[in-house]
């Protein structure tokens, strides 16, 4: 009997190996040739396991700008077809021997991975990701959140402006922050209440999420909406149309604590909708909590569908268990 080959985990040795990388799949490979041509992704940071030809485990991560350190780890995949307890080894090796190259003894990116709107009611689907996820808390990570990934697409109805509110420009950074702070006080999101439970003021987690997302968006700031009260001009929240590097994008929406309740979210979203609409694009994309049910069912009234699921799992403390 011919013994089974050894199991290689090495890096991409270029983007000439981007067709072995994509022997498996997963509904970002359609990404990677740009990613790779922009710098948001790095052979270096793109990892293979093998057993002789045969592509048993791959793993990448990303970064939205060249030139910057991971940002997220998007890729981890194992073969279907191997048994439980190969996959769960295999996994291992895969994540412990690439962490190590990529990031050192640095902090661990998060984790996010798309899954199918109905994973949890498909058996294969399921018993897959739950090994992955397996893979994941055996390094030491914990699942932070699970997230409705919405899409608006043209034909869908966009509300005409109502009379409740006005809308203007956001004029700058202090005026935009000024309003994110106060809306992190109570926030649902699983993002936001981590931030502040690390630690950081309500204005800090504001300022952090400006400064490492909100300002490298390249769309104009034109586009990002206060939202006031007739006559007084007194603020009510504020939402912020964009476009990352793949999609139109509502990338923050929020009502201050005081204007909650009273249905407001519905306009402040109809409005972001109206600007991105306004551009003819192609589709807009969103996502919430799937804990955040006010802001899903505002979605879902403006005509948003859940196509997929989103989860993010985190790593408290760098390294793995035991270092």
């Amino acid at each position: 009997m011919t013994a089974e080959p050894a199991l290689v985990v090495r890096p991409l040795s270029g983007p000439q190996e981007l067709d072995l990388f994509n022997r498996l799949d997963y509904v970002l490979d359609h990404e990677l040739e740009d990613d790779l041509a922009t710098g948001r992704r790095r052979p270096e940071w793109m990892w293979v396991a093998l057993r002789g030809d045969r592509l048993v485990g791959r793993i990448s991560w990303w970064t939205s700008r060249a030139g910057t350190v991971p940002q997220a780890l998007d890729f981890l995949d194992l073969d279907p077809g191997l048994p439980a307890d190969e996959a769960a080894e295999t996994g291992r090796r895969l994540l412990e021997t690439a962490s190590a190259a990529v990031l050192g003894d640095g902090a661990r990116p998060e984790y996010g991975r798309f899954m199918p709107a109905d994973w949890r009611e498909v058996p294969e689907t399921r018993a897959y990701l739950e090994t992955l996820f397996g893979v994941l808390e055996a390094s030491g990570a914990r699942p932070l959140v699970e997230r409705l990934r919405l899409e608006w697409q043209p034909g869908a109805s966009v509300p005409e402006p109502g009379d409740r509110l006005a809308f203007r420009p956001v004029r700058d950074r202090e005026d935009l922050l000024a309003l994110m702070a106060p809306v992190m006080e109570g926030t649902l999101d699983a993002h936001g209440q981590a931030d502040l439970a690390s630690g950081l003021s309500p204005r800090e987690a504001a300022e952090q999420h400006y400064d490492e997302e909100l300002a490298h968006y390249a769309t104009p700031r034109a586009w990002w909406r206060i939202a006031e009260l007739p006559g007084t001009g007194e603020p009510v929240g504020f939402v912020v149309p964009a476009r990352n590097n793949y999609h139109a994008i509502i990338a923050y929406i929020g009502v201050l604590p005081g204007h909650r309740g009273r249905g407001y979210i519905d306009d402040i979203l109809a409005e972001g909708t109206r600007v991105l609409a306004a551009q003819d694009v192609p589709r807009i994309r969103a996502a919430t909590d799937l804990g955040n049910v006010p802001m899903a069912k505002s979605f879902a009234r403006a005509g948003y569908v859940n196509f997929e699921r989103a989860i993010n799992f985190v790593w408290d403390v760098p390294g793995t268990p035991g270092d």
